[in-house]
């Protein structure tokens, strides 16, 4: 089995390098920016929710870093400079509470499912397919996507183990989408912004499995009132509808 190390964050020093290339605008003096740390099953939701701050808040931009949640909450409790934390669970966040500036609200629940390339040429119906012979692959088990995988996987029995272990469920999504496994475990909302491109197939006791996200502003945040009002935006109304419609449940 194998893993990938993520192309966004590979640690704190590594982030300040890479965080600017995810912001919006041009380089600007006057310009107020916050930084939110997003687990990577987030990054359609969020991206479209920065776009919506930013257009609600002039002269402001929001960095966007994603990644695994633990890596995130590890560079979080380093000091990493940001403001907003996201995870893919509670227990991640909970990690890093030496860092929050308030206690983390839950705004989203998603479940896990399985994916396979719109052509499926393993041919797989069920998730009893899974069995000798099928690429699949899944997150590794210090992220929350693998801790959920790990724990379904144990539950089914599929005879298999996994082709590899990936640093995040966009990687897993990655390797299906470009044929290069034939089978993934996402979570409902990568499913949905897979598109036409896979097939999802319904995980056995998956609702039993259900993954909690939680946010929260951190300590490190330069600018505690944008922090907040960011996390507001992620709770109310508009930003719910932008969850619900990417597949998310409801807190």
């Amino acid at each position: 089995m194998s893993s990938r190390r993520s192309p966004v964050l590979a640690s704190v020093a590594g982030m300040a390098l890479v965080l600017p290339l995810a912001a919006c605008g041009g380089d600007d003096g006057e310009q107020r920016t916050i930084t939110v740390l997003a687990a990577a099953s987030l990054t359609e939701t969020f991206t479209t929710l920065a776009a919506d701050f930013e257009a609600a808040h002039e002269g402001v931009r929001v960095r966007l870093a994603f990644d695994s949640s633990a890596t995130l909450a590890e560079q979080a409790v380093g000091g990493a400079p940001a403001d907003v934390l996201a995870t893919a669970d509670t227990t991640t966040m909970d990690s890093a509470a030496d860092a929050l500036a308030a206690d983390p609200r839950v705004f989203a629940t998603n479940t896990m499912v399985l994916v396979v390339p719109a052509d499926n040429p393993a041919d797989i119906r069920s998730f009893d397919d899974l069995g000798p012979g099928v690429d699949y692959v899944v997150c590794v088990d210090t992220a929350p996507c693998g801790k959920v995988a790990a724990a379904l996987l144990s539950s089914a029995d599929p005879g298999a183990e996994p082709a590899s272990l990936e640093v995040d469920v966009k990687a897993v999504l990655a390797k299906v989408t470009s044929g290069e496994a034939d089978a993934g475990l996402v979570y409902a909302s990568d499913a949905v912004a897979a598109g036409d491109a896979v097939t999802t197939v319904e995980v056995p006791g998956a609702d039993a499995q259900v993954t909690t996200y939680p946010i929260a502003p951190l300590d490190q945040s330069q600018d505690a009132e944008l922090a907040r009002q960011f996390v507001d935006l992620v709770l109310d109304e508009e930003g719910q509808q932008v969850l619900r419609d990417a597949g998310f449940g409801a807190p």
